[in-house]
């Protein structure tokens, strides 16, 4: 079953505001129960390079205001959506 993407009204049209506190600009999306594993290769000098990372999610994913925390998660296909 396909997820209903929620599209926010905002001027130009898209764009999402915060319905509490009216920010347009700062976002955050929070994920919950994550498994996180980065590959690294030594290097001869002792030291460490990542070279692959990989994010698993197991949990519930949410989209919040960045400036007062309101949850926007009705949003966040349409956030996903629109990351270029």
């Amino acid at each position: 079953m396909k997820k209903k993407v929620q599209i926010p009204t905002g001027r130009p049209s898209g764009h999402l505001t915060c319905p509490v506190c009216g920010n347009t600009e700062d976002f955050i999306e929070l994920a919950q129960n994550v498994t996180v594993t980065t590959r690294y290769r030594q290097n001869v000098d002792g030291s460490f390079t990542p070279e692959e990372n990989e994010t698993d999610i197991h949990g519930e994913v949410r989209l919040l205001c960045g400036k007062c925390s309101a949850d926007m998660t009705g949003y966040h296909n349409h956030f996903l959506d629109m990351i270029f």
